[in-house]
């Protein structure tokens, strides 16, 4: 007997009785519970969208949520993906729509409405922070005994109609959820569901479109590639002139991004022609808080949001390879090489990063991997797992061959992945800077090698090794069909059950 009902927002010191009670709910699941790494980044990010139920003070069920830019994703959409490989990178908090993670009550609790609260509880949540809707994938466990003999939209309609009953979908249909769409390998291992999953989706009738983000998820977007020129400049004022004259360029043309070549700043070096290589470069990094500075200040001025390539940076005590992802609403995100090249490490002493993320913007989600590191090809495959539509590839390369190998790995990384690849360096010469030599660049689009996209998986290319700027549109519906029904489906087809590829703690 039950003499108290409580329901709150989880807190980290419940975790093992949360634990408990999943495992008493998926018995099948064979150890597959959310880790305690998990469940405190999910309530350091979104505290309020993670609720429990308590009977007698004992937790005995859940509802965990994040807010997501449903845009971005669509009706089309993993589990893996909508929760950026179990990451929850994909929260955003100027997202439009509740999306469920997870539901359960302890089967010893069930029959009480304990389910309806929870449901009620993150209804209220909904309505309270203005978003349009609650959306979830469900699962169907009681299709596998029909499988055989009914398809899951037959199967669907008949437990609408209570000729069936699921023990999953009875009760979201009962608590004013509708099928949007019947999902396939939502939730691969869900045996139970026979791989098939249900869209769900509950409908906030007070939603005001005022609350939507300022920018909205679009089909189309135009990169701009700026392949520079490598030249003399007296001091950082001419540096900025010459950035500004490329973004303006780009601008004209409407593109969603702009972006540059790694140390594409390499020439300002020639003031320390005098010091040794190492003490170069740190003199170099000294310049990167004011080039940041200006690469916000232009991406806002002209619209545009911004790769800077990379830049040398002083952290800590550590020489980095960074880069930053300047949004055009002020925005600003780092990214790290991860990666170092052995004449990096022995000519300039930079140490490599351990920072590798999905980026959401307001034209798709993006990945960012500074040269050497798209030759590691476990890199774009973690950020694929996290949803990434557009890898961007910021490189500096000397000769043609050092070029070729940033050049195939990029497109294998497009095929492999599912994804547009967009690559740009430097070229020219600085006979003038004791620390750099020659470049060789040709900027490039890639593109997965299917029949929606150019047969030979090349969108677009610039001329190599001349100053220009490459504009070029990808289509990023075009992905999500991909990834649905492709010739192959290197994504979808991945024998998760023999091996996975996941970050180490």
């Amino acid at each position: 007997m039950v003499n108290y009902i409580e329901i709150g927002n989880l807190i980290f010191e419940d975790y093992n009785q949360l634990i408990d009670a999943m495992k008493a709910a998926y018995p099948l699941w064979q150890g597959n519970y959310w880790s305690s790494t998990s469940i405190r980044k999910m309530i350091e990010q979104f505290p309020e969208g993670q609720i429990v139920i308590k009977a007698d003070g004992r937790v005995v069920g859940c509802a965990l949520s994040i807010i997501v830019d449903y845009d971005t994703f669509g009706d089309v959409h993993t589990y893996k993906q909508i929760t950026g490989n179990y990451q929850f990178n994909t929260h955003n908090a100027r997202g439009d729509v509740l999306y469920g993670i997870e539901v359960f009550i302890h089967p010893d609790f069930r029959g009480m409405r304990l389910g309806r609260r929870l449901y009620d509880a993150r209804k209220e949540l909904c309505e309270n922070l203005g978003l349009r809707a609650i959306v979830f994938g469900g699962r169907i466990p009681g299709y596998r005994k029909y499988a055989a003999d009914m398809t899951p939209k037959e199967y669907i309609q008949k437990v609408k109609q209570k000729e069936i009953y699921d023990p999953v979908l009875s009760f979201q249909l009962s608590n004013d959820f509708h099928v949007k769409k019947v999902l396939k390998n939502y939730m691969p291992e869900d045996d139970e569901s026979m791989n098939f999953a249900t869209l769900l989706q509950w409908d906030n009738v007070n939603y005001e479109e005022t609350h939507k983000p300022q920018f909205q998820g679009k089909s189309y977007v135009r990169l701009g590639l700026v392949q520079w020129q490598m030249r003399p400049y007296k001091d950082l004022d001419e540096l900025f002139t010459q950035l500004e004259y490329f973004i303006d360029s780009v601008a004209a043309y409407k593109s969603d991004f702009a972006v540059f070549p790694e140390l594409f700043n390499g020439p300002l070096m020639a003031a320390f022609n005098d010091l040794p290589e190492v003490e170069a470069m740190r003199k170099l990094a000294g310049y990167t808080p004011a080039i940041r500075a200006k690469f916000t200040e232009l991406a806002i001025k002209y619209n545009v949001n911004i790769v800077t390539g990379s830049l040398p940076s002083i952290e800590g005590t550590e020489l980095r390879n960074i880069g930053y992802l300047c949004h055009r609403n002020g925005n600003i995100d780092q990214y790290e090489k991860i990666h170092i090249t052995p004449d990096e490490a022995k000519a300039w002493g930079i140490k490599g990063s351990n920072v590798l993320k999905v980026y959401e913007t307001d034209a798709g989600r993006v990945g960012i991997l500074i040269c050497y590191d798209v030759e590691f090809p476990e890199l774009a495959r973690l950020l694929a797992d996290q949803g990434m539509q557009i890898l961007f590839v910021p490189f500096l390369t000397d000769t043609q061959n050092a070029y070729m190998r940033v050049r195939c790995c990029a497109q294998a990384r497009a095929i492999e992945n599912e994804c547009y690849v967009a690559i740009t360096g430097s070229v020219g010469n600085l006979p003038k800077v004791s620390n750099m030599d020659i470049q060789y660049s040709q900027s490039v689009v890639f593109t997965p090698c299917d029949f929606a996209f150019p047969y030979n998986g090349i969108k677009s290319e610039a001329t190599p090794n001349a100053e220009m700027v490459l504009i070029s549109d990808v289509d990023l519906l075009l992905l999500n069909e991909l990834h649905m029904y492709g010739s192959v489906r290197n994504l979808k087809d991945r024998r998760t059950d023999f091996y996975n590829l996941s970050f180490r703690k």
